[in-house]
């Protein structure tokens, strides 16, 4: 097959998200000199957003407060018939970093990007030069949200150090920060939803992951949702997922005091209702003993006071934590199951008639859909996948206007050697070594919005015979009109005509990458966010090597070619070279 090099597509493809703990550093903004260990400096500083609401754009996790993960048309710019000519453009790397989970962000002809390493990044949309980059101190996995501050515009985020920051979109000079948890394991994964001049920031934590140590006096986190005013980072309000503090319960084997209740942490973003003046969120799991009835359930809150309106939860229960795979188990509670964390955002969406939902995937494997104006009662579930510790429905799903779409991870992996084909090494112990299994997992649904009525199932076409291949799809899913986009941990990103589920694109992001930034970099698995289609461009990043994924040390905007086994790669005008996938 032909390909043209004629259509200009972006994927921001990276390998650079380590979740660890780093150390502090001064949060600081400077503009990216020629010297810079990152280079690809842009020739100018950036002229102000002109008309920025104008141009087409992708602005925090779901586009809008809603959280459709839905693109208009005029936003997306393309076509099912443009898939054929899509092409690597450009890619750029995250230095010192093995992941690349946080969704970009595109505004103003910019993309604004975190990473690991505890750099904000904004980059030309077109060419994938640095107009900045600015240190956070912390990794950054959240989408970045961009709004109005006084004539200018802000760009808001949280970072694994549990603060919120906000700094100038255009110069990416501080403007402040505000630590919105006190708890030492805390941390913001989800990406802040922000509302006229309200940012509501999810908070989460890796206690699940602390508690696995017998010393540990396991646990005492709580989840909670933040309000802060957007004009100075005050806190308007704190919400807990857990109405009271942790207090001593049982005595591990160890002789440790253990606590609880715990957990319930927010992973994702929360959603914004204007009719009802709500906010909802979803919650994960129990760390330790006695269990609440508000983790791994939706929550509706007054946006005005963080007041509780009401709750649903749909797996009771459920508390655990890294301990329960330890022999000893000694922190780990008795109930021991399941670890069904909601690690999706609640999309709200309308139904004919009048009617709204209230729409989540669960790692149970498990889509639910609430009555969101009648306490939250459930409308219906669908199974689509088998569900797990790091099964079922993992980081989000997407809808239109009349259906869903749930991509299925259930990966499954086996401990090993290291050095044993395939296998990749376990972030928190070196001496292991990780395997995915090459024949579970995986899977893109449609349902009915209405009634999650099963309407194609497309299962993942295969890792063949290549070790360590997981065809396991837990990165969230985008649509826009006529296509889903689905990325795995296989590494390929593909899109699906949205009527039937057939493939109708497929690019294999793994291997190596020359950047703009300077010096080579590797794409690997896909993971968290999802693809940020905008302006006949598509984003993704590319590199997870966290729990045994195929690891990488960029973040590229690519454009790729479709149709066959082979990703295009621009060098110049008119010039591309095929690179063999895997």
């Amino acid at each position: 097959m032909t390909f043209s090099c004629s259509r200009l597509i972006g994927v921001v493809i990276g390998v650079g998200f380590v979740f660890q703990i780093a150390a502090a550093l001064d949060a600081r903004a400077q503009e990216t000199a020629a010297d810079s260990p990152i280079g690809g400096a842009c020739p100018e500083s950036g002229q102000a957003f002109v008309d920025a609401l104008a141009k087409p754009r992708w602005n925090g996790w779901g586009v809008e407060p809603m959280q459709h993960r839905f693109q208009p048309a005029d936003m997306a710019r393309l076509d099912p018939s443009d898939l054929g000519r899509l092409k690597l453009k450009w890619a750029f790397g995250f230095p010192g970093a093995t992941r690349a989970v946080a969704q970009p962000t595109v505004f103003g002809g910019r993309v604004f990007v975190g990473s690991p390493n505890g750099k904000v990044y904004s980059l030309d949309a077109k060419s994938g030069c640095t107009y900045w980059e600015f240190a956070a101190g912390k990794g950054v996995r959240s989408a970045i949200v961009i709004g109005p501050h006084g004539d200018g515009w802000a760009a808001y985020f949280g970072d694994l150090g549990a603060k919120a920051h906000s700094i100038d979109a255009l110069t990416g000079k501080e403007l402040w920060t505000t630590r919105v948890d006190d708890h030492p394991a805390s941390v913001i994964t989800g990406s802040p939803t922000l509302v006229g001049t309200t940012l509501f920031v999810p908070v989460s934590s890796y206690e699940e992951a602390t508690g696995a140590n017998p010393s540990y006096q396991c646990c005492s986190f709580r989840g909670s949702l933040v309000a802060l005013d957007t004009t100075a980072g005050k806190v308007l309000w704190k919400a807990y997922t857990i109405a009271q503090e942790a207090k001593p319960g049982a005595v591990n084997a160890t002789g440790v005091q253990l606590l609880g209740p715990s957990g319930a942490g927010i992973w994702s973003a929360p959603t914004y209702d204007a009719a009802s003046q709500r906010i909802y969120a979803t919650t994960g799991d129990n760390y330790s003993d006695p269990p609440t009835e508000t983790s791994d359930a939706f929550l509706g809150l007054n946006a005005d006071s963080g007041q509780v309106a009401w709750s649903r939860q749909i797996t009771p229960g459920d508390a655990y934590n890294i301990a329960c795979v330890n022999p000893a188990k000694e922190n780990c509670p008795k109930a021991d199951r399941p670890d069904f964390d909601f690690g999706s955002s609640a999309i709200l969406a309308d139904l004919p008639g009048g009617k709204r939902v209230l729409v989540a995937g669960q790692k149970s494997g498990v889509v639910t859909a609430l009555d969101p104006d009648h306490g939250g009662e459930i409308v219906w579930q669908k199974r689509v996948g088998n569900g797990g510790k790091m099964g079922g429905v993992q980081w989000g799903i997407a809808v239109d206007e009349s259906n869903v779409y749930a991509a299925v991870s259930d990966v499954r992996l086996s401990v090993v050697t290291p050095g044993a084909p395939g296998a990749q090494p376990y972030v928190f112990n070196p001496k292991v070594a990780l395997l995915y299994d090459s024949k579970t997992g995986g899977g893109l649904s449609a349902l009915k919005l209405a009634t999650g009525e099963e309407i194609w199932l497309t299962p993942h076409p295969g890792c063949g015979d290549v070790p360590g291949c997981s065809p396991a799809q837990s990165a969230a899913v985008t649509a826009i009109p006529g296509l889903v986009f689905s990325g795995g941990l296989d590494g390929h990103l593909r899109a699906y005509f949205a009527d039937n589920g057939n493939i109708a694109w497929d690019v294999d992001t793994k291997g190596d990458y020359q950047t703009v930034n300077g010096g080579a970099a590797k794409g690997g698995s896909i993971d968290g966010g999802g693809a940020v289609v905008v302006d006949g461009m598509v984003y993704v990043g590319s590199g997870s090597g966290f729990f045994g994924g195929h690891r990488g040390t960029s973040c590229s905007r690519t454009r790729s070619t479709g149709g066959d086994a082979s990703a295009c790669r621009r060098f110049s005008r008119g010039s591309c070279k095929k690179v063999r996938r895997l």
